[in-house]
């Protein structure tokens, strides 16, 4: 790739990062499969946990009001005692919440050292996943009696939606899709459940891409930090963008959008690849 050439794709990778990462639509999914059915190379992991610094920046600071109300309430509930308090439940609800992704992520990570290259992977699975998914969701949507919301979070409530949380270690289920359609299952508003799902991934992006950029530093070269910022700088704007537009789209609207593209992603990745084979 030419510079000019290499600035257009990760400004690109970073717009699809920035897109499905909040999107209950699956972010490892797009990353991996668009740039095949584009025919460009795969990013890898390396750029892939370079471009989450864009999504990580993005969801600090749409929410920077929101941490430092949890920041006060981590103060209350250490210093004070006052575990009871709602500010203090939500920062338990998220602590607990993101134990079970921690534990199954670190596991597969020391583990199974093949994954990156396993069958969960490739593009017939991700094409399956993404179509039951919609099936989830839909149920969620149908079934979901939407009568809670944040302020009436309990711990016990962030620790059953990150066990959901974890199963997005598998692609295409996406992290945001399964936390949201979980919420709904559980009597959840759907605002409510897009910022609980919000504020959770906080410590879940950054963790994950904490981890993958341990192993990705030193792998690039000097040609490609510029492009490679780029990526970064894109990423961040789209994923702002992203974050408000599903916060205010579930104040008044269904996930049915999301539930009928997930199903058409995955019905014509399913095709695509029996057409390639």
């Amino acid at each position: 790739m030419t510079f000019l050439e290499r600035c257009w794709y990760y400004f690109n990778l970073g717009i699809i990062q920035g897109i499905t990462e909040f999107l209950p639509i699956s972010s490892t999914a797009h990353l991996k499969a668009l740039p095949l059915l584009l025919g460009w190379q795969d990013p890898g992991v390396s750029v892939t946990a370079s471009l989450q610094l864009g999504s990580i920046i993005a969801v600090i600071t749409y929410f920077r009001k929101d941490l430092s109300i949890l920041i006060g309430g981590i103060s209350k509930a250490f210093f004070q005692n006052r575990w009871k308090e709602k500010g203090s439940k939500l920062v338990l609800a998220i602590l607990l919440g993101t134990l079970p992704i921690v534990f199954f992520g670190m596991f597969i990570k020391i583990f199974w050292i093949g994954y990156e290259s396993s069958v969960f992977r490739s593009i017939p699975s991700i094409a399956l996943v993404s179509i039951f998914m919609a099936i989830l969701m839909l149920l969620a949507e149908l079934l979901g009696r939407r009568y809670r919301s944040l302020e009436d979070i309990e711990p016990s409530d962030g620790l059953l939606i990150g066990f959901s949380q974890a199963l997005a270690l598998i692609p295409g289920v996406s992290r945001s899709g399964i936390t949201i359609t979980t919420a709904l299952m559980m009597g959840w508003e759907r605002q409510s459940a897009a910022k609980f799902t919000f504020l959770l991934g906080i410590p879940a992006i950054s963790l994950s891409g904490i981890v993958e950029m341990k192993g990705a530093i030193g792998t690039f070269t000097f040609q490609e930090l510029i492009p490679l910022c780029l990526g970064i700088l894109s990423s961040t704007f789209t994923s702002l963008i992203s974050i408000d537009f599903l916060i205010k789209f579930l104040q008044k609207q269904s996930m049915m959008i999301f539930i009928t593209y997930r199903l058409l992603f995955g019905v014509c990745l399913l095709v695509w690849f029996y057409l390639q084979s």
